[in-house]
């Protein structure tokens, strides 16, 4: 790792989060020499502070959104068989206080173990639900194999600051935009913009199970238990820069997650985090410019371990 690029290289990505690295990774199988370009260290990203367990939010409905959300889903499952650190398959139940239509949810392909809780399962409060497995990825551990992966596949990390991805076409004749949020002012591109989150995190008191509740209306609610620890949310606060925990926001956090969890009561609170989601109105931007030397893969919002590698994917294919 350096702060210079050196040697022959085929690309350039920007960018060292989940989105970036599981890129590189996936130029590097095509036979191509990569090197990782970031201003962050590897746990200063976004991605590090991620609950990160799959799950399309806020992204769209489209059939693209769909089909990489699928494609991750599957590589998950994939990794968490083969005991790659940090990931794992979860049980899940995703509760709804609205009615929802009779079919399945739109991303309910990509899940082979779907079905619709009764009303039992659900509680009195709740008017539908889903109960699934989903892959869980504890970024902590995830991240560093992913590095591991990437260097020992022969790629090499660069830390440097850019004022402008051309900078990085004097390194590779193709340059792979994965800067989150940078990409605003990269990209100047006005459409990607942050959406706040405040988690606590807490001793693991034994849940087996996540549960998520986007629409609660005392404040979107998650629960999703790790290896030692339990990450409880949430908030969802758009054009919110602010990444200092609200000590406020924090005890509603508790308050709702062990109203609905009451095996959470006294666990002890181990930590306060916030994370800027990288969004962008509109979706995803996952396109090469007219000259085919820059492609972007940027504005993933709240959904980057939910769509990483069915992303990384379609940019390599885009690198040609």
């Amino acid at each position: 790792m350096g702060d210079a690029v050196g040697g022959a290289t085929d690309v350039v990505v920007v960018g060292s989060g989940i989105i970036g690295l599981t890129t590189a990774i996936r130029l590097q199988e095509k036979g191509l020499r990569v090197v990782v370009v970031t201003a962050d260290g590897l746990l200063s990203t976004t991605s590090a502070v991620a609950a990160a367990v799959w799950f399309p939010v806020a992204t769209g409905t489209s059939g693209r959104v769909a089909d990489w959300s699928a494609t991750a889903f599957a590589e998950f499952a994939r990794q968490a068989a083969q005991g790659v650190p940090g990931v794992s398959m979860r049980s899940t139940r995703m509760l709804e206080h609205q009615q929802q239509s009779s079919g399945l949810p739109w991303w309910g392909d990509a899940v082979p173990d779907l079905r619709r809780l009764t009303a039992a399962e659900r509680g009195l409060d709740c008017a539908d639900g889903w109960s699934f497995t989903a892959p869980a990825v504890e970024m902590p551990l995830y991240l560093p194999w992913l590095l591991g992966r990437f260097i020992d596949n022969g790629g090499e990390i660069v830390h440097r600051r850019l004022d402008a991805l051309d900078q990085a076409l004097a390194w590779a004749p193709v340059v792979v935009n994965a800067t989150g949020l940078a990409a605003r002012q990269l990209c100047d591109d006005p459409a990607v913009h942050p959406v706040r989150g405040q988690l606590v995190l807490v001793r693991n008191p034994g849940l087996p199970s996540s549960t998520r509740i986007q629409d609660d209306p005392a404040g979107y609610t998650y629960i999703h238990p790790r290896s030692a620890d339990v990450v409880l949310g949430g908030t969802f606060e758009p054009d919110d820069w602010n990444t200092t925990p609200d000590p406020a926001i924090a005890e509603a956090i508790l308050a709702r997650c062990t109203a609905r969890i009451p095996e959470l009561r006294g666990a002890r609170v181990i930590g306060h985090t916030v994370g800027l989601r990288p969004a962008r109105h509109g979706g995803p931007r996952l396109e090469a410019d007219p000259a085919g030397r820059i492609v972007h893969n940027y504005g993933h919002g709240g959904a980057g371990v939910t769509l990483s590698w069915g992303c990384a994917d379609a940019a390599a294919e885009l690198v040609g």
